[in-house]
């Protein structure tokens, strides 16, 4: 049996969603995983932003650290990832007003997205009896948990009318479109305990326009808003961008040779992306992976989760439920997700000797007390609910 972990944290710096505490999120789960858990250091891969001696968290980077987590694990190994930072949702671009939903995505250091389609593909890789925990410090992650049991939580226990769902459930903010998000408040304040000085904080929610400006500080392209993302990321990150992305222009391609939009859909196209058409639009076996696709519904495509989610050895930590958010607190060295802190004082007063169950109802707990109003959840099956955290 091996452990091995991806520790995955990203403060943005210098940028407009930037957060303090992400960084110190993976700083600390690094040691607890030595200390407590017996991983060995040249199995744990950390990648932050903030030192550019480590291996920068972009798009890429990060999809290829986790394809390596999961290629590389046999039946018996035990998996960790644990990502702080951004998570943002990116509307469909169908151009028509359709319920097509939104892709939840994670959000990279090079705003590289990555969404939760292709964390569900990575996820079903892993190995029958190999564990994966996924501790997500993060917004919009709810489209991994589609199909994983909810143990702890009221994400799902009733149907909401609110369509405002994360990638995994951590730091999000109500809301009902693009536009009403945009204008979320990205800044909270939280009453501690006893009437204590309240503590100054941030959300870990990126609205969609911050997402767009962050977008074109790092390209320095002006001309990128919603309805073109997709194309505008394609002609960045090219064959480095989202799958679920190079899908969308691919659909392009046969709409194309179809002869079905070809001057609608140039129009909102990068010259990269064009040259990219141009040069594939005869060519039958790059095409042929898309038109081969049973796509059954637009949603696949353009916008929203494709069905499925964690597999039975998947196990998923959230830090809040669906219609909350969750607080990245503290200045400079000091800051920390609420949520991780919260785990990281009760790993350290159990030794790391508890199960997943009691692990989230203490940090519901603890997070209540200390006036945090999210709410943790735990999202696998049966057979893990007891089980040892991280074992």
């Amino acid at each position: 049996m091996v452990k091995k972990a991806v520790l995955i944290g990203i403060n943005y710096p210098g940028t407009e969603g930037e957060l303090l505490g992400c960084i110190n999120d993976v700083k600390r789960m690094h040691k607890s995983l030595i200390e407590l858990y017996g991983f060995l250091e040249e199995n744990i891969v950390e990648m932050i932003d903030t030192d550019t001696s480590k291996t920068q968290p972009t798009g890429k980077n990060i999809r290829q650290a986790l394809w390596g987590l999961v290629g590389s694990a046999k039946s018996g190994d035990v998996l960790v990832v644990h990502y702080s930072g951004h998570g943002t949702r990116l509307p469909p671009e169908t151009g028509e007003d359709d319920d097509t939903g939104f892709d939840e995505c994670i959000v990279p250091s090079d705003i590289n997205y990555i969404t939760d389609d292709d964390i569900k593909e990575i996820v079903s890789h892993v190995p029958k009896d190999c564990s994966f925990t996924f501790v997500s410090d993060s917004c919009h992650s709810g489209g991994l948990i589609d199909s994983a049991k909810e143990q702890i939580g009221e994400s799902f226990k009733k149907k909401s009318n609110k369509k405002f769902k994360c990638l995994f459930g951590l730091f999000c903010s109500k809301g009902t479109t693009s536009k009403a998000a945009s204008k979320e408040e990205t800044s909270i304040e939280i009453e501690q305990e006893g009437g204590e000085n309240n503590v100054n904080g941030r959300n870990r929610f990126l609205p969609l326009q911050t997402s767009i400006n962050m977008l074109k500080q790092a390209t320095g392209i002006d001309d990128i808003k919603e309805g073109n993302i997709r194309t505008t990321l394609f002609d960045l990150f090219g064959e480095d961008a989202s799958p679920k992305v190079k899908k969308f222009m691919k659909v392009i391609l046969s709409n194309m040779q179809e002869s079905t939009g070809e001057g609608l859909m140039l129009g909102t196209l990068g010259k990269q992306a064009i040259i990219f058409l141009k040069d594939k639009l005869n060519d039958e076996d790059y095409l042929k992976p898309a038109m081969e696709t049973q796509v059954k519904s637009k949603k696949e495509v353009y916008g929203g989760a494709i069905n499925g989610g964690l597999r039975s050895n998947g196990i998923l930590l959230s830090g809040c439920q669906t219609n909350q958010v969750s607080a990245d607190v503290g200045s400079k060295d000091k800051a920390y997700g609420a949520f991780t802190n919260s785990l990281q004082i009760i790993l350290a007063e159990t030794k790391g000797k508890i199960g997943y169950k009691e692990l989230v109802l203490k940090s519901r707990k603890y997070l209540e007390k200390q006036g945090y109003p999210q709410r943790p959840g735990l999202y696998c099956s049966d057979s893990y609910v007891n089980a040892q955290f991280i074992c």
